[in-house]
């Protein structure tokens, strides 16, 4: 590639997030002809490809493997064939982060749903009261994936005080140490620019649950309506599935942003450290423990019972922290043999120890 091509594909593709390191990445591809370029939406095994020759469609066949988590997605750096009919993607380059969900089916397979993505925004809805263990999931994903977390509080408009807002801040912050929290409405624009700054600073992935008001805060963003906005129900706050795929969008004052639909169901993949950093307190807690394995249940000692006694540590938090980590350990264990054999190890000896301790208050002379 002559200086002056590499000079174009630069300004075409910065817009998108072409930076030199990605230009270093893909240097072994410019020999062989192919061209560089972001994947900006994926659809039945095609995709368009955002080139310096402008959007094109190419086929993902020739670098889908078995793997789910190696297929194309949107969000990945490709080398795509210049010419052809059809057009394929020869290769992706290493991803930087990836947002990964547990899928819905029985094999529990992982799926990536975003690639090389800076901020992952979790829009959580003020139309309906607060589901504070939804937002520690996403953001225990989010976390895992390399990304920076951002809540934004969408339809504040909604809400009949600003006090009543705060308190709301106030209770995700505590749901999410390390984030930032901005309550926003697309209505009168308030937190806009907040948000603004965020995402203009490299890509960012819109996540939450249908009715969420991703789309209308991605419109806002973009400053025009891009995407199909639909109704929620007044009864649950609920909505369908506005954006049916995940489509890369360049933002007009910087920055790339990433809509995806509506995710019904956020099951964990192997996001022990992500639960770990939304749990910090309950983590920096349990080094205090006197036992290095404490479960956090019954055992003598323990910091994070003894914080949840003195109102430290509200006990919904140290329920959620369990809950997501067995999910965990499930998902794992599916996948890791050795893993299993240690979670059987332990229930035989869980049922040990209760088993002994039953028998010793029932007395030595009760099967008599």
């Amino acid at each position: 590639m002559t200086s002056s091509s590499a000079s174009s594909v630069s300004s075409a593709l910065a817009p998108y997030g072409w930076d030199d390191a990605w230009a270093d990445e893909f240097a072994p591809y410019t020999t062989e002809g192919l061209l560089p370029g972001r994947v900006i939406r994926v659809d039945r095994g095609q995709c368009d490809v955002v080139t310096a020759d402008g959007v094109l469609r190419a086929d993902t066949a020739f670098v889908t493997p078995h793997d789910p988590l190696r297929v194309v997605c949107t969000g990945d750096w490709v080398a795509v064939e210049p010419g052809g009919n059809p057009r394929y993607v020869r290769a992706y380059l290493p991803r930087r982060t990836a947002f990964v969900r547990s899928t819905s089916s029985k094999r529990s397979e992982g799926q990536i749903l975003a690639a090389n993505v800076d901020h992952a925004i979790v829009a959580v809805p003020l139309a309906v009261e607060l589901d504070l263990g939804r937002v520690e999931r996403f953001l225990a994903l989010a976390w895992e994936s390399g990304a920076q977390p951002v809540v934004v509080l969408t339809k504040a408009d909604l809400v009949p005080d600003a006090v009543t807002v705060a308190h709301l801040v106030q209770d995700v912050e505590t749901s999410a140490p390390g984030v930032p929290v901005v309550p926003v409405s697309a209505v009168d624009g308030a937190g806009l620019d907040v948000v603004a700054a965020i995402v203009g600073g490299g890509t960012s992935v819109l996540l939450g649950q249908s009715g969420a008001g991703k789309s209308t805060l991605a419109n806002a963003l973009l400053g025009e309506d891009v995407m199909a906005v639909q109704a929620t129900r007044d009864v649950d706050g609920k909505g369908r599935h506005t954006t049916t795929t995940r489509n890369l969008l360049a933002l007009p004052g910087g920055g790339v942003l990433i809509d995806t639909p509506g995710l019904r169901g956020v099951g964990l993949w192997d996001a022990e450290s992500g639960v770990g950093q939304v749990f910090s307190e309950i983590e920096e807690l349990a080094e205090r423990c006197r036992f290095h394995d404490c479960a956090h249940e019954a055992e003598p000692g323990c910091a994070v019972l003894a914080a949840v006694e003195d109102g430290d540590l509200p006990e919904r938090r140290l329920l959620s922290y369990r809950k997501l980590l067995r999910e965990n350990q499930r998902i794992v264990a599916k996948t890791d043999a050795r893993l299993r054999a240690e979670i059987r190890k332990d229930w035989k000896r869980k049922g040990a120890i209760g088993k002994a301790a039953m028998e010793a208050k029932r007395g030595p002379h009760w099967r008599s």
